[in-house]
């Protein structure tokens, strides 16, 4: 079978990598990544080979969202690390019989000086921006080129969008990122009430985004917290360790309480406790009536398997208000945030209040619950994108 050669920009872009790199696999293709910024983790974790040594920056892709995003990343040289890769690429290129890009403009531009075959996923763009898709120079230009052979959309709008635009097919089939929590929906024990605390995956922002969550949950009034009225979940990656957890904690007057075997470990503040979820993040996502989200992906998925989402817009580098509002027109009205300044305690207070209104409606409003369902097959789209796409590849390279 053929050689393929995974290019991606960023965290989100190297998990829809992986998944659609492991349905490449599955067809019987020899698979490999070069992640342009980030160390690359989600490949590592799919079996698929690494072609360079990487690095993880804090900003965690290009910092488009802010100035200091951009600052941040001339200060720790991630513009140089990039352009090695670039070079990287132009070394190893002819290895490969197909470049498959998952990104924006900078994989898209790359792959196409690769003078290589592409198929590309626009997973960072969508007409739900603006209504109508402003392509970056030259990525509409690359686009319309022979080199590329597949063009892939993340929805259905900006497939109809593209496809007039650039004067051929663009294909929605469904988010390769979106399969692996469509597949695995195991759910955690029952609750009246779940409320989901999504922080993000990204340090240290994510230490940043878990001290403000918390802030929010002190503003829940304590008669929520009888025994099985409501349920608080926090999906935590591994990487954040017991020892940090509860140095963050302990600042804001919590106690972390580690628990053995299967009891899951939980934060405890009076009558307030937070459920630590580490591995259990499809778990939190499926048995959650509310997602509070400080992530981009994540938040995502959230939408794609019909949950509502409450934003709480950070400091950054990712997570900024600016971020949060262009995520809301990504996903739809499906995604809430409380109007008030980012970090003040106007704002956690609002947001609790907010997060206890939209606990009550989930479940006493059937119109949210078919708006979510609605939203969910309009902005992500089915299951099995990944294998769709591998598909559509497969096919392009049997008749190449």
């Amino acid at each position: 079978m053929a050689r393929l050669l995974l290019l991606s920009n960023g965290h989100g872009e190297d998990l829809s990598g992986a998944l659609l790199g492991q349905s490449l696999k599955a067809q019987g293709h020899n698979v490999e990544a070069l992640p342009m910024v980030g160390r690359g983790s989600p490949y590592s974790e799919a079996q698929i080979p690494l072609v360079c040594r990487t690095r993880e920056f804090s900003t965690g892709g290009l910092g488009y969202t802010s100035l200091r995003g951009r600052l941040t990343e001339l200060i720790q040289g991630q513009v140089i690390y990039l352009l090695r890769r670039l070079l990287k690429l132009m070394r190893i290129a002819g290895r490969y019989d197909m470049v498959v890009v998952i990104g924006d403009v900078i994989p898209v531009m790359a792959a196409w000086l690769s003078f290589r075959p592409v198929a590309t996923y626009l997973v960072a763009y969508s007409s739900h921006y603006e209504g109508q898709l402003r392509l970056p120079w030259p990525c509409g230009s690359c686009l319309m080129s022979r080199r590329f052979k597949a063009v892939f959309s993340r929805d259905a709008l900006t497939a109809d969008d593209l496809s007039e635009q650039l004067k051929r097919d663009v294909l929605f089939v469904g988010n390769p990122f979106m399969d692996s929590v469509l597949r695995h929906g195991n759910r955690l024990a029952q609750a009246k009430r779940r409320l989901g605390l999504l922080p993000g995956s990204r340090r240290p922002e994510l230490e940043q985004n878990l001290a403000q969550l918390l802030k929010v949950i002190d503003q829940i009034p304590i008669s929520q917290r009888s025994k099985g009225e409501l349920e608080i979940d926090l999906a935590l990656v591994a990487d954040l360790t017991n020892d940090r957890l509860n140095n963050i904690a302990q600042v804001l007057g919590w106690t972390l309480v580690v628990e053995q075997g299967e009891t899951p470990s939980r934060l405890e503040k009076g009558l307030r406790q937070v459920q630590v979820r580490r591995h259990c993040f499809s778990s939190v996502l499926h048995s959650s009536d509310l997602l509070l989200c400080m992530a981009g992906t994540a938040a995502e998925q959230a939408v794609g398997i019909a949950k509502p989402v409450l934003q709480l817009p950070g400091n950054g580098p990712q997570f900024t208000a600016g971020f949060a509002e262009a995520q809301r027109r990504l996903l739809g009205p499906t995604v809430f945030c409380a109007d008030s300044p980012v970090g003040s305690e106007a704002l956690f207070d609002a947001t609790a209040k907010m997060a206890m209104e939209l606990l009550e409606r989930i479940v006493r409003d059937p119109a949210l619950r078919r708006d979510c369902r609605q939203q969910a097959m309009q902005r992500l789209g089915p299951e099995g994108g990944g294998d769709k796409m591998a598909n559509v590849i497969s096919e392009l390279l049997l008749n190449s």
